[in-house]
Parts: structure tokens; C-alpha cells; sequence
């Protein structure tokens, strides 16, 4: 492989690619070579952007998708001829106290989180199997596929089952060459998030709860999804990799060791 992670003649269908860690991904794979095509409700924001990129020579189409209407998953499948890379990033989150969750409130999240990007990916995934050409499932999960956080119990419960479809596809589809692996972004500020930052406890928490004390951005996140979408990645199937700053996996303390006594 000479070019490992270009996307060059590789289309690429990023779902939620309107704003935030989509649009970044998108660009990413746009500048990799990728034909993006950006789904999202908002056809005539998708339209802006695609614009924007074609005048920086890269190649981009909007296409309608609401992952809460099945009509819209199967003409959008239906409207490509093929598709070599799906990367699922839409999402919503709704905080508060588990004990006070709808029912509407419950099955907003689950529909947009979970239930729509299952029957997109089983529809993605068939035509996959059927070109014979392989593919790569790119799942935008969370910290929440790893562990847990109050007052985010249906989020974490859709981005937990992710991980595990994740995981089970990749042995499933294996053997026709279609790797899926999950991106668990930490906390990187997002129109979904934006409002809870805005604390400066929230800072403060973070700056002593991982290595690396920033919030992550969206363009900390994409160049994975590129790595994930390109040959480079074709023995890497079945993961989820968080993007965090180290939060999952280490601890801070106060403790600095003493210095060293002099020699006598």
C-alpha cells in the first residue's frame, strides 16, 4: 500500500455530517480523497457545505436522511450505487435524573441514537455483502460505551449498545472484508454539550480528572475516522477507541514525590 490512508475513489456516507464531530469527519475524508456524501435532516445546510467543499476541489452531495423515518434510510441507501465507507455519527442527549425520563423523551433517544442506525446499517451492510468489495463501518460511540456518568442513563444505554454491535458485526461480517470498529469521543465540546461547559466547575473538574487537562475538539476525532476508513486499518476490526485525553484509562492525584536528599 502506498498511500495506506488515502480515501481516494472511496465513497464514503457520513450520517449527522451538518455540524460538529460529522462535518469534521467529513472534511477530513473529503481532503483524504473520499467522495463524501453528508447525510442530515437539513438538506439545505448539507447543500452549503457540499458547496463549500467542491470550491476547495473536493468532491461532496447532500443527501437526506432522518433517522427517525425509514423511508428516508431506504431512499438514501437506494440513491447510491455503492457505499465503501458508513460512518454513523447522529445523535441527541437528554440529561436528567433516570426516575424522570418520558416515555417520548426515552424513545427519542433510542430511535435517533440506536433503532435508526441499525436499520441503516443492516441496509448499508446488505449491499456491502452483495458488491463483494468489502467495506468499513465507522460507529461514533462515547465514553459512555466504557463506562458510566450520571444523568445519562438512555444516552449511555444506545452508545453501550453500540460498542456491542460493533463488536458482534465485525465478527459477522469478517469474513467479507467489512471491518466495524467504534470511536468513543471524551468530552469534546459539542452543540450538544456546549451549554454544560459553560460552568466553570465543569473546567475545573476536568483539568484534574485526565492527563491531558483540555476539552477535546472535533478535529481531534476525525483523523481516526479517516484512519478507520482506510486500507491502513484493514487488520484493526471490532475495537472501540477512545478519543480522550487519557480519561478512561488513567487517574490523577495531588501526590508529587519529594525531592531528591542531597549527597552528603
Amino acid at each position: 500500500m502506498a498511500q495506506p490512508f488515502s480515501l481516494s475513489n472511496k465513497t464514503a456516507l457520513i450520517v449527522g455530517a451538518s455540524r460538529g464531530i460529522g462535518l469534521s469527519i467529513a472534511r477530513h475524508m473529503a481532503q483524504a480523497g473520499a467522495r463524501t456524501m453528508l447525510a442530515a435532516r437539513s438538506v439545505d445546510r448539507l447543500e452549503k457545505i457540499a458547496e463549500e467543499f467542491r470550491s476547495q476541489g473536493y468532491s461532496a452531495a447532500p443527501v437526506r436522511l432522518d433517522l427517525t423515518d425509514m423511508s428516508t434510510i431506504k431512499s438514501c441507501v437506494d440513491s447510491l450505487s455503492h457505499i465503501d465507507i458508513l460512518v454513523n455519527v447522529s445523535g441527541t442527549n437528554i440529561r436528567k435524573p433516570f426516575t424522570e425520563y418520558t416515555p417520548e423523551e426515552y424513545n427519542t433517544i433510542m430511535q435517533t441514537n440506536l433503532h435508526g442506525i441499525v436499520s441503516l446499517t443492516q441496509a448499508v451492510g446488505a449491499k456491502m455483502i452483495a458488491r463483494g468489495a468489502g467495506g468499513k463501518i465507522i460507529n461514533i460511540g462515547s465514553l459512555m460505551s466504557l463506562l458510566g456518568l450520571p444523568y445519562l442513563t438512555v444516552y449511555a444505554m444506545t452508545k453501550s449498545a453500540l460498542a456491542g454491535l460493533t463488536r458482534t458485526l465485525a465478527a459477522e461480517w469478517g469474513r467479507y472484508n467489512i471491518q466495524v470498529n467504534c470511536i468513543a469521543p471524551g468530552f469534546i465540546l459539542t452543540d450538544l454539550n456546549r451549554a454544560m461547559w459553560q460552568e466553570p466547575a465543569m473546567h475545573q473538574w476536568l483539568s484534574g480528572a485526565q492527563p491531558n487537562p483540555r476539552m477535546g475538539t472535533a478535529d481531534d476525532v476525525a483523523p481516526l475516522a479517516v484512519f478507520l476508513g482506510s486500507h491502513g486499518s484493514d487488520y484493526v476490526t471490532g475495537q472501540v477507541i477512545a478519543v480522550d485525553g487519557g480519561y478512561s484509562t488513567t487517574a490523577n492525584w495531588p501526590h508529587q514525590p519529594a525531592p531528591p536528599v542531597p549527597p552528603a
